[in-house]
């Protein structure tokens, strides 16, 4: 079957890949070299990620309170709600993470499972984008004699999917779980951190309990190129988190090494999760890609909102303490563009945001820069490359396919308008 039919209507893919182009044009796996972590070895003279490349515009100034970045809906009725779409799976997925959390010492059990309990295990993003991938990427399976054989392989491949949502989710409540312990915080998702209620060895121990938990189902699936995008997914976390705790004064007010960071920290989990939805599945090569380039995306833009709301949101609405980044001395989007506009703020920031009359007069000179709104403009690029992605994707008539990737583009749209 030529999944590619529909040829006549080149037109429009023609105009989905104009907006994301250069995805073609990078490594497959966009992974960094080793001895140069900061350019892409296929493209050693650009800039990380490709982002002075793509984003010319970031160097023109934007009105705080100019109109919000506009972005082409779907009709009404071809909206969708992506998490009401997978609420029942999704509900298989939380009781299955939670009986495999169970472990022979009670107490280290009880940590583990602190986060998936009823109540206080988030909206379940990453499982949902897992999820809907693995419906937007369905192929056709051709009926043998006997169509038992069809069911039996649409079944044993869902739930080897829904394995990657569920392992997604335990190194990112893991990752959770040691960022807590590392920036001493006391509260998550409206509670307690777990380092808070049982202390940091504790919280550490659940953090590690979860990524064995998350590699021995890793390993069930028994596919080599799978587990090689997880473990590199898990290696980037570190680095990440890394790259954050030992900046130079340069590295810290470089918009570059922000970005290249933030692929590490949230960005590579879904970008190669959603890649492994598309190599279990037995997609071709190019559609892996797109799968890897939506994740990537729609990660990048999940956490520039992050910094944004993390100045104007507040402790109740975000789950964790506002302004929590400037004050452990991180800077993010928002305060590297109010640098570009009031360069004296590279000064106040590197004398040290440990004191609090330098906080105090880093977010005086945000408030009178366009970093906010710069910010959102930079998400709503990255969503709009995201969405990009999923236009890009082969055609392909089956209602449920169709529904999936307008969830999945919908959801975008959801990341960068969200206010907690």
């Amino acid at each position: 079957m030529n999944i590619y039919r529909g040829i006549s209507r080149m037109s429009r893919i023609t105009s989905c890949y104009n907006r994301c182009r250069w995805l073609h044009n990078s490594s497959p796996h966009h992974q960094l070299s080793h001895s140069s972590p900061f350019k892409s070895p296929m493209e050693p003279s650009e800039k990380v990620l490709g982002c002075r490349v793509i984003y010319p515009w970031i160097s023109r100034p934007f009105s705080s309170g100019g109109p919000q970045p506009q972005y082409d809906r779907s009709s009404v009725e071809d909206q969708v709600d992506p998490f009401s779409l997978v609420a029942d799976e999704l509900s298989i997925v939380a009781n299955r993470l939670r009986s495999m959390v169970v472990a022979e010492v009670p107490k280290l059990a009880s940590a583990a499972e602190y986060f998936f309990k009823m109540g206080v295990e988030g909206k379940r993003f990453r499982p949902t984008v897992i999820l809907l991938m693995a419906t937007a990427l369905n192929v056709q399976i051709s009926k043998p004699a006997s169509e038992g054989v069809v069911d039996m392989f649409s079944t044993e491949l869902r739930l080897r999917q829904q394995s990657i949502a569920e392992i997604t989710e335990m190194i990112h409540v893991a990752s959770l779980l040691h960022d807590d312990v590392l920036d001493d915080a006391d509260t998550r998702r409206g509670i307690g951190s777990l380092n808070f209620v049982m202390g940091n060895k504790l919280a550490v121990l659940a953090g590690d309990f979860l990524l064995s938990r998350a590699c021995i189902t890793l390993a069930s699936l028994k596919n080599t190129e799978v587990v090689s995008l997880i473990a590199t997914a898990v290696e980037h976390l570190v680095t990440g988190e890394t790259m954050q705790m030992s900046t130079s004064a340069e590295q810290r007010s470089s918009m570059d090494y922000y970005l290249q960071k933030t692929y590490y920290k949230t960005a590579s989990l879904i970008s190669n999760s959603c890649k492994s939805i598309a190599l279990l599945t037995g997609q071709t090569t190019e559609v892996a890609m797109l799968a890897y380039e939506y994740g990537k995306n729609l990660g990048l833009a999940f956490q520039l909102i992050d910094d944004v709301l993390d100045f104007t949101g507040t402790s109740s609405s975000l789950g964790k303490g506002a302004l929590s980044d400037i004050h452990h001395g991180i800077v993010t989007a928002p305060i590297l563009y109010a640098m570009e506009e009031f360069p004296e703020l590279r000064t106040v920031v590197d004398r040290g945001l440990d004191d609090p009359e330098n906080v105090n007069l880093a977010l005086e000179y945000l408030g009178k820069s366009h970093g906010i709104q710069r910010t959102r403009e930079l998400a709503a690029k990255h969503a709009s490359l995201a969405s990009a992605a999923i236009d890009s994707l082969p055609e392909n008539d089956d209602k449920d396919v169709q529904r999936s990737r307008r969830a999945l583009i919908e959801l975008t749209h959801r990341v960068i308008n969200r206010t907690k």
